[in-house]
């Protein structure tokens, strides 16, 4: 394939998926296609050169230049709106590096007969070991005691070393899990290696499960001590978690959200908190976010775990990302079905 005809490819990464690992996974790539290719007879240099853009997510300017001339573009979280795509006429393929192209406008895609792909599965693995340390931390207050002692060199996280304020092993505790995906089901797993008794309720789901599958979400919450959530985000599950659902929990349950934020009714959790309903929590996403200074869920820092988003973040997922984002571009430039397309 002659420089005339190669294909220009920039890589639009952030600070976390960087510029120059999708750059290596694209090179890889490359390197890959051309042993098939030459084994087939095929042209060889099937892509033309990478070129770089960071912190792309506010910058439509900077991208539509960086786009001049390219046919392919991947990208984290780089604006792919109407006004990039009429102003890069080139563009015919764009690959996100994340669960969902929420930073491209589809519709303009598709009137642009651009394709869109995306990376599901990246940090399925990430998120649910996350999980489980969140779950572990609310059950056994591991922030709280660590807090004095590391900054104030106080041992009064001792106190925890008691009958009525030490928590909860996860050998035979009931745990639910509501929802059983990518996530879901490795948490699953690990939690059966713990020896926890765990229960699943996800009506999408059949054939095998780790754990109990349980035929309803009332049924799940009246059993558990701990609840998980690993449903996805939809106008249905939206609220899923309330005050009612709260409600049928054994008092004292522990409730843990690494999926979605807008999943559970942070007031009512507040409310479930304030009146010992619920003992603890653990949550990394938030129905706003960043958290608002003034949320009630900052009141109750002996009892609650928050983190900010971070379930999805390791250098693996990072990786996985940008090599699922490349290998999308492979099968594109050798005119062979798309895994992951949206448009």
């Amino acid at each position: 394939m002659t420089a005339e005809n190669s294909v220009r490819v920039v890589a639009a990464g952030d600070h976390f998926v960087l510029p120059s690992l999708i750059t290596r996974a694209v090179q890889r790539e490359v390197e890959r296609a051309e042993v098939r290719e030459l084994r087939l007879g095929w042209p060889l240099e099937p892509f033309g050169p990478v070129a770089e853009v960071r912190e792309a997510s506010d910058a439509e300017d900077e991208m539509i230049e960086a786009l001049a001339g390219a046919q392919v573009l991947v990208t984290q979280m780089g604006p792919v709106t109407e006004k990039v795509l009429a102003a890069c006429p080139d563009l015919r393929l764009v690959v996100v590096c994340r669960g969902g192209p929420v930073n491209v406008n589809l519709d303009a895609a598709i009137q642009h007969d651009v394709r869109v792909c995306f990376a599901p599965g990246r940090n399925a693995a990430a998120t649910a070991e996350f999980t489980l340390a969140l779950m572990l931390c609310a059950l056994r207050r591991i922030p709280q005691a660590h807090e004095p002692l590391a900054r104030r060199g106080s041992w009064e996280g001792a106190s925890y070393y008691t009958y009525e304020e030490s928590g909860h092993e996860l050998e035979d505790l009931p745990v639910g899990l509501v929802g059983y995906g990518a996530v879901g089901s490795r948490v699953a797993r690990v939690l059966c290696a713990f020896g926890a008794r765990v229960m699943v309720y996800d009506p999408y789901v059949h054939g095998e499960i780790h754990g109990l599958r349980v035929a309803s979400l009332d049924d799940l919450l009246r059993r558990s001590r701990v609840i998980t959530l690993h449903a996805r985000l939809t106008p249905e599950t939206r609220g899923l978690i309330g005050a009612r659902e709260l409600g049928l929990l054994p008092r004292g349950a522990v409730v843990v959200n690494v999926a979605r934020g807008p999943l559970l009714d942070e007031d009512a959790l507040c409310d479930a908190l304030d009146s010992g309903q619920v003992s603890a929590a653990a949550l990394d996403t938030y129905a706003q976010e960043p958290l608002p200074v003034e949320s009630r869920l900052r009141g109750f820092t002996g009892r609650v775990v928050l983190t900010p988003h971070l379930g999805g973040a390791s250098r693996a997922v990072a990786e996985k990302a940008a090599r699922i984002a490349a290998e999308e571009v492979g099968r594109w430039v050798r005119g062979e079905p798309l895994a992951h397309c949206l448009t």
